[in-house]
């Protein structure tokens, strides 16, 4: 099983301002504070495995309700001004790496710009591997059949949320793919029920 990495998105913009306050505390006299209490810290013994338990089916004020208290919980978004220095900054950097390996490539052309299409590749590309496609001959393959299912979703949110908003040829292209990648899916899923396979199982929790 593929296991996804958890992120925490930070704000640094906070972080001068955090650091004035700081600043500041530190300039007043100390005052006394009352003891806080210590809770014991847990023995080491090494690394602890932690497995996402599956949620709980919700209902649609439930998840509305979820999705308001995430959002309260990231900070601000960038203004468009920020948005758009940071993003001509970033097509500045990218001109100056792509001619510096043209420079050292003169037979290579220019990079055609990236559209949805290479988005879905790269989605399809990764289903398709994770299934097992793309070995060399003689070696077996290695399936992770888990980390497959979550790439197909993954393409599923992405035809949910931008029906409506594509062109004729990328909707076309978008479910021609999840069409073949679920179509993979099941023939594999089939071949192991036949074979009396049992599917990779999560790893066990640590022990507390």
């Amino acid at each position: 099983m593929s296991d996804t990495p958890k992120f925490t998105v930070i704000d640094r913009r906070k972080f001068k301002a955090e650091e004035e306050q700081e600043a500041k505390q530190a300039s007043q006299p100390e005052t006394e504070q009352a003891p806080q209490p210590q809770t014991p810290a847990e023995p080491s013994s090494g690394p602890r495995l932690v497995v996402s338990e599956p949620r709980p089916a919700t209902s649609a004020d439930d998840a509305a309700a979820a999705d308001q208290e995430s959002a309260a919980d990231l900070p601000p978004a960038p203004t468009a001004e920020e948005s758009r220095e940071q993003k001509m900054a970033y097509e500045v950097s990218a001109q100056r790496l792509e001619e510096m390996v043209r420079a050292q490539n003169p037979a290579m052309g220019a990079q055609p710009p990236i559209g949805f299409e290479n988005l879905v590749q790269q989605i399809y590309v990764s289903a398709m591997i994770q299934m097992g496609a793309g070995t060399q001959e003689g070696q077996r393959p290695r399936v992770d059949i888990l980390g497959a299912r979550q790439t197909i979703d993954l393409l599923g949110i992405l035809a949910e949320k931008t029906k409506g908003n594509l062109t004729e040829a990328e909707d076309r292209t978008l479910q021609s793919v999840l069409f073949e990648v679920r179509m993979a899916f099941l023939e594999l899923t089939s071949m192991i029920t036949l074979q009396g396979m049992q599917p990779p199982q999560p790893p066990p929790p640590g022990r507390r």
